[in-house]
């Protein structure tokens, strides 16, 4: 479907509700999935999902439009700060932090390539809340351990202690997943 994004936020800015509903449309498989690589509970990611959706419809007015993809970046911003904001309120993530020693244990990445991409989302998914929220920020979201660090209020030695652990942790899935396969396909 062809549409003019810049026409279609400044209808939307003028209370078009036609507009408004067109572009919750066109973006809310996106922003809900960039909430459920954080939330796991389908009910939170709705809650999340509909704070965030008054909040981007609520400010919209302040929004300026800045080319093509402007507008699904600044939604993404409001969606991730609000899945922040409901992981800090709602769940206890524990972070510990690891030694030196530790941390520079070598993980061996398993062969991924036969894997199906919705396998490997799963297994994230399947990650405790702190690996998972960091290994999403970091490799998905390509967020700093310094911005992690202050998004989270942790330290900025914790974000990569938890990253690392979180890899360890995903690759040893990864190998179990690919020796269950090999079992099943006998």
């Amino acid at each position: 479907m062809a549409y003019n994004e810049k026409l279609l936020v400044e209808s939307a800015q003028r209370g078009d509700t036609d507009a408004q509903k067109a572009i919750y449309r066109l973006h809310i498989r996106y922003l809900t999935a960039v909430c459920s690589r954080y939330v796991v509970n389908q009910e939170d990611v709705k809650d999340i999902m509909q704070d965030a959706f008054i909040k981007i419809f609520s400010s919209l007015s302040f929004f300026e439009y800045r080319g093509d993809g402007s507008l699904k970046g600044w939604m993404y911003r409001i969606v991730l700060n609000q899945t922040m904001r409901f992981m800090q309120l709602n769940v206890r993530i524990k972070f510990a932090d690891i030694s030196e020693a530790d941390e520079s244990v070598a993980i061996s990445e398993p062969e991924m390539e036969s894997i199906p991409t919705d396998v490997i989302y799963d297994l994230i998914r399947k990650l405790p809340d702190g690996y998972r929220t960091i290994f999403n920020l970091y490799v998905i979201e390509g967020k700093s351990h310094k911005e992690i660090a202050a998004m989270l209020d942790i330290k900025v030695n914790t974000s990569a202690s938890q990253l690392h652990r979180a890899k360890a942790m995903l690759a040893a899935k990864i190998r179990h997943y690919q020796s269950t396969s090999e079992i099943l396909s006998i």
